[in-house]
């Protein structure tokens, strides 16, 4: 049975949408939660059904976002340095965090370390596509604003494992975001990583910005900069729609009745487009789980979080990175000679 660390004080929204989403966690999956931050706050909202299932961390420190991320680590009586010691000391096998986004990459980074052979890690979301049901993994979204070529290659070794050991998907497509599919287009950091990303069997060379949300590719690798600048771009787009067709849905009886009509359809797309239904980005490279959470997540958003701790550290995936890193690195090596 696996055991989850949550932090029970981060978030935007205080702990009552972290300790309801992990109360219906525990409603549809078998796992103990250890949840740290302030027990009297959080023991005044858990039945006593779920005693067995629920153990409260005392932590009288909260790290909040306006704090700096750097002060993350001399905060020891902080929930976020708390549960990440939990992974660290192996009491629990990964730490969920809808709070300070630096502090529990920071923390995890440092606290738990990286997986051998890897650089730097980094972040990890699923975005939406075109075809029903599928997801393209967009790593990194913004651990690192400034990335060499090697650590693109990681990226892309990292995040083929994750779309097949945790999603899945048996045979991935892996793409290097460019500014053209064509082998010369790109900037120096991305050509190299080009040529070094060849020598993984899944990937499929460059790929444009449209290819993110067409379903062609599993994984796309692009560094913290542009990829944190995608999501934030994605996220806006997805709201503007929305307010706008509700906006021009109000003006015309005729346009109402086709939402009516419409509304099966609408409720998929916001489904697809909604953070919630993934719940968090995992922090790929650290040698365990970390899920960082959006700071406005809800119940939903917190179980679906903890559902994805669960099938990462139910999965190989950190001993395999480090196995596929150690050979394709050798391949490379040897290429060179």
């Amino acid at each position: 049975m696996q055991i989850i660390a949550i932090d029970a004080m981060g978030g935007d929204y205080g702990s009552a949408p972290i300790i309801e989403g992990t109360l219906q966690a525990l409603n549809e999956r078998e796992f103990k939660a250890l949840l740290v931050g302030k027990k009297d706050v959080i023991s005044s909202q858990v039945p006593l059904k779920f005693k067995d299932s629920i153990e409260i961390i005392e932590a009288d420190d909260v790290i909040e976002m306006t704090d700096a991320a750097t002060d993350a680590l001399k905060r020891k009586e902080s929930s976020i340095y708390k549960a990440v010691e939990l992974v660290r000391n192996k009491q629990a096998n990964a730490v969920v965090s809808a709070g300070h986004s630096g502090a529990t990459m920071s923390l995890a980074t440092l606290r738990i370390g990286r997986i051998k052979g890897v650089s730097r890690p980094a972040i990890a979301t699923l975005m939406p596509t075109a075809t029903s049901g599928k997801y393209s993994l967009v790593l990194d979204v913004g651990a690192n604003v400034d990335s060499k070529a090697l650590h693109l290659f990681e990226f892309g070794v990292m995040g083929e494992a994750y779309v097949r050991d945790v999603l899945g998907i048996s045979y991935p497509k892996v793409g290097l975001l460019s500014n053209g599919e064509e082998t010369s287009k790109g900037n120096e950091i991305t050509k190299e990583a080009y040529k070094m990303l060849k020598n993984l069997p899944s990937f499929v060379g460059n790929i444009e910005g449209n290819n993110i949300f067409d379903g062609s590719v599993d994984v796309v690798v692009c560094d913290g900069f542009v990829g944190n600048i995608l999501l934030k771009t994605s996220e806006g787009v997805a709201d503007s729609i929305s307010k706008i067709i509700k906006k021009n849905v109000r003006k015309s009886p005729l346009a109402i009745t086709g939402a009516i009509l419409m509304r099966k359809v609408f409720k998929i797309l916001k489904k697809q487009v909604d953070y919630a239904e993934y719940g968090g980005a995992p922090l790929m490279g650290i040698n365990g789980c970390a899920i960082i959470s959006h700071g406005k997540s809800n119940a939903k958003a917190v179980k679906n979080a903890i559902f994805q701790a669960i099938n990462f550290s139910n999965s190989n995936i950190n001993k395999d990175i480090e196995e596929i890193l150690k050979e394709l690195k050798d391949d490379i090596s040897s290429q060179k000679e």
